[in-house]
């Protein structure tokens, strides 16, 4: 199943594989007690899968608005993969240590338990509403999984040295097709990746004020085109994949899954980026398959590997992203085209980016920045001659020209997914957020855009919120220049999405930046207000600040006055503030906003009405206990 896919479709489906792995027979074996371990834990993901499918069915809209959808994809994949697990390993009979199966076995329940438990942790709670008691249900099924990885690692360690080298080949046959490999966590295209006036990629459409779309509207499922979102193209081919026999060295170890863009580590092991970065990123320092410390964490592309899975892919007619191979670059419609002409120009000027002339980096920094907005072959050339590190160089120079034309260059080249992990090992956050505190007002702008690019994969938020950025951030949004506030709220409300980055941003003081935007009598930047407020909303610091700068009479005069979505969204933040607050509710009473809030239960948006009844009933009880 594809990300980007609506909640309550996606928690039918997995509904249906949790019943499915439930009704496993477990059989005696070496590995009954994790078999039925794994399965226990399975089962309790039901009430929280419940809860989502019927908020699906009665919140459609909000929940098909939702910026993180790839929860679903991940929890898919882990599912399948504990599938694949159950089958091999229940039933299994062998005691031989040095049986290679064995070892197997046990690193794929080392992965699937770890994999189980950082898709829970992606699950938007707060945005489906999730009732606390299952909320700690989760917490709980989280805190056994991640026992049960630690202990398989010291298992791995003492017993497995030399651990798995391969999948097991019955685990890779696979003959449920109903959720295809997954094929890259954020699409190429996302509808929130816009161009600018300029010409240029930016994260924000250049159009007038009055006809600015709120943040959640950029974050939709089509493209500037109208086009349908790359993330549910190739759902067809990459079932193709589910029924051949990948052959086993084609497969990542951690997700086994065909690898897209394999990676070497320091101990010669090949994993796939995304994999093996949320390895790295979690904390981790040893190699999954040996367990041996990583002497250092540098990545290599393994050109050999990729280029023979791109070949079975060709052969097997499955969908690959566009990817640069012996100087031809694959086009959508399969056939390829020689660039070497292009690729020699490109590292011609590459090369001179570090020229010791300053003119010559000048020149060469400036027409990347032109070629790396025109075209996503041009994205691809330019980062696989090595331009990006000595892009994320050129961040920290002197010259103005300089810095502004290699930040934009970055946020253009960051558009095509496969180079967001590259500018990530590049090092480039640092040098971004410097760029965001104290550049000009075009790299400042250009810089909040490259961190909202980088934060939509999953992985990022994180790397991102713990760099400094959110002050800088909220900083743009409260002196900026239009566009740079534009910039920054988008960059804002993405990384908000991550709990951990809630706290940040309260504390870089975001919340009296909003509400001088939602009382700006020009208005123009209400939207983004109210949206980045509906997401914070939801954490226990952010209520409180939002309550203590005296919000809450802000939000009851937009319920009188604004537009059906301010109306809508002042609903949903008032609804988040007060449902669980007597003393809140008693405000809100005093302050007279039961008559527009009965007003919007007959003239509102249907989401306004839900949310105005369901704040009206929570009044009629607090005054009729």
């Amino acid at each position: 199943m594809a990300a980007g896919v609506i909640a309550d479709a996606s928690a039918a489906f997995l509904l249906r594989l949790v019943h499915d792995i439930v009704a496993v027979s477990v059989a005696a074996g070496v590995y009954k007690k994790d078999c039925t371990d794994l399965v226990r834990r399975i089962a309790l993901f039901t009430h929280l899968l419940e809860e989502i499918r019927d908020f699906g069915s009665s919140d459609h809209d909000h929940a098909s608005s939702s910026s993180d959808s790839s929860w679903s994809t991940d929890l898919a994949i882990a599912l399948q993969a504990a599938k694949r697990v159950l089958s091999a390993a229940s039933g299994y009979h062998s005691v031989n240590s040095s049986d290679g199966a064995a070892k197997r076995i046990s690193f794929q329940f080392q992965c699937v338990t770890w994999k189980l438990e950082k898709s829970l942790a992606k699950i938007p709670f707060d945005q489906f509403q999730i009732s606390e008691e299952v909320q700690e249900q989760i917490s709980l099924v989280r805190a056994q999984l991640r026992r049960a990885t630690e202990r398989y690692g010291c298992l791995n360690s003492r017993k497995v040295l030399n651990a798995i080298s391969q999948p097991l080949e019955k685990e890779v046959a696979d003959t449920n097709h109903e959720v295809p490999a997954k094929t890259d966590s954020v699409p190429e295209n996302r509808g929130a990746v816009r161009h600018a006036a300029d010409g240029e990629a930016k994260v924000l459409e250049r159009v007038n004020s009055s006809s600015t779309p709120s943040v959640v509207r950029l974050l939709n499922k089509t493209d500037s085109k109208g086009q349908e979102n790359p993330a549910t193209k190739g759902t067809k081919q990459t079932k193709n994949a589910d029924a051949l026999v990948i052959p086993v060295d084609y497969l990542c170890p951690i997700s086994l899954e065909l690898m897209r863009d394999p990676v070497i580590v320091a101990t010669g092991q090949t994993y796939e980026r995304s994999y093996i970065q949320r390895w790295i990123d979690c904390g981790s320092v040893t190699c999954p398959k040996t367990q041996q410390k990583l002497e250092n964490l540098v990545l290599t592309p393994n050109y050999v590997l990729r280029s023979l899975i791109n070949q079975w892919c060709a052969k097997h007619n499955i969908e690959q992203p566009s990817v640069l191979a012996n100087s031809r670059l694959k086009k959508s419609d399969g056939s390829f085209r020689d660039v070497s002409g292009d690729m020699a120009a490109i590292q011609a000027l590459v090369a001179n980016l570090s020229s010791r002339c300053l003119e010559e980096r000048r020149e060469a920094v400036a027409e990347i920045r032109s070629l790396s907005k025109r075209s996503t072959d041009n994205r691809i050339l330019i980062a696989d001659a090595g331009a990006i590190p000595l892009l994320v160089n050129l961040l920290t120079a002197d010259d103005v020209s300089l810095q502004e034309h290699a930040v934009t260059s970055i946020l253009n080249l960051s558009i095509f997914e496969n180079n967001k992990s590259l500018i990530m090992l590049a090092g480039a956050i640092p040098s971004i957020v410097q760029v965001l505190r104290a550049g000009s007002m075009e790299a400042r702008e250009n810089a909040a855009a490259t961190l909202f690019s980088l934060s939509l994969a999953d992985e990022n938020k994180i790397i991102i919120g713990s760099s400094g950025a959110i002050p800088a951030l909220v900083d743009l949004l409260q002196h900026g220049s239009t566009r740079g506030k534009k910039d920054a709220a988008t960059a804002l409300f993405n990384l908000c999405i991550y709990q951990g980055n809630k706290g940040r941003a309260v504390r870089a003081g975001i919340i009296t930046a909003l509400l001088k935007m939602l009382t700006d009598s020009r208005n123009c930047m209400v939207d983004e207000a109210l949206t980045i407020l509906s997401v914070l909303a939801s954490n226990h610091d952010a209520k409180t600040a939002i309550v203590k700068a005296g919000s809450i009479p802000v939000l009851i005069d937009l319920l009188r006055t604004g537009l059906p979505r301010n109306k809508e969204n002042g609903a949903t933040i008032l609804l988040c503030l007060c449902k669980r607050d007597a003393e809140n509710l008693a405000c809100l009473s005093r302050l007279g906003a039961a008559i527009p809030l009965t007003e919007l239960t007959k003239s509102g948006t249907e989401r306004a009405k839900r949310k105005a009844t369901s704040l009206l009933e929570h009044l009629q009880k607090l005054q009729h206990p």
